[in-house]
């Protein structure tokens, strides 16, 4: 096997590839499913919830920021999956300091993603179902016209509020779906907002995922600085799949269609 690097840059010799994978990340976990290699999965999160069926009997080696490393070692696997946003960097590094190999990922957008499936299909011996996956998820990412943007608040947290920022998976997302993020102001990636300043943006659809924070009906009174806004007026406030919008890797080209759905755009073929 050529020699590979995870998303930290850091190469991963693997030869063969490895029959004994824990996945500590649930988007990845469905990933390896995606991929035809679920008979390599000795261990994943209580989080990796997709494909529910599969995943029932698997051991469960605790959350993403709480590993159970201890039995993560006892589960002998020769690649454990991890990445830099969902999973601590000292856990990482404990793994290693073990003798374990680790693949970090951190997919930074819609392109990174399809350079992660290539990545994993290729350490799995899955490269020809990983070469169609990346390249469908290529072509989502080459979807988005230039000619229109729909103003877009998408938050993923409240008290404080937060939503997505520059360079996150979750904003290059909605910018191929045809949104303008209205919260790409600040510096952080995951900036932290005040309501009347999102609403001076005056936002045209208000997204509200199920995950991280589980928006619900009962979260709507909070939204009274946007009363004003056209998403609010127009009645474009939509509770929407927290999976479609972090979830990375199989689901990236429904997502984008699925998130499309929620925008007022024109019908044009160039939206397919």
């Amino acid at each position: 096997m050529p020699h590979v690097s995870d998303d930290l840059g850091r190469p991963l010799d693997i030869e063969p590839p490895p029959r004994r994978i824990i996945s500590l990340v649930p988007s990845l976990t469905e990933l390896l499913f995606a991929l035809g290699v679920c008979s390599l999965v000795v261990g994943v999160t209580r989080y990796c919830t997709e494909p529910v069926s599969a995943l029932r009997n698997l051991p469960k080696v605790g959350g993403t920021k709480n590993p159970d490393l201890a039995l993560v070692q006892e589960l002998r696997p020769e690649l454990v999956l991890a990445n830099a946003e969902e999973n601590r960097r000292e856990d990482v590094e404990k793994l290693q300091a073990m003798g374990l190999r680790v693949m970090v990922t951190y997919p930074r957008s819609v392109a990174d993603v399809a350079r992660v499936v290539r990545t994993v299909a290729q350490v799995t011996g899955a490269y020809e179902v990983g070469q169609s996956l990346a390249a469908a998820i290529e072509r989502a990412a080459a979807s988005v016209p230039a000619a229109v943007a729909i103003r877009v608040f998408c938050p993923i947290w409240k008290n404080p509020w937060m939503s997505f920022g520059t360079d996150t998976y979750g904003n290059d997302l909605l910018r191929i779906a045809g949104a303008r993020n209205v919260c790409l102001g600040a510096d952080a990636r995951y900036p932290i907002v005040e309501l009347e300043r999102v609403a001076e943006q005056n936002p045209e659809v208000i997204l509200l995922p199920d995950e991280p924070y589980r928006f619900a009906p009962k979260d709507l009174g909070d939204l009274a600085p946007l009363s004003s806004t056209e998403a609010v007026r127009s009645g474009r406030v939509y509770f929407v799949s927290g999976k479609a919008l972090t979830w990375f890797g199989p689901r990236t080209p429904g997502a984008v269609r699925y998130l499309r759905s929620f925008l007022p755009l024109p019908e044009s073929p160039a939206w397919g």
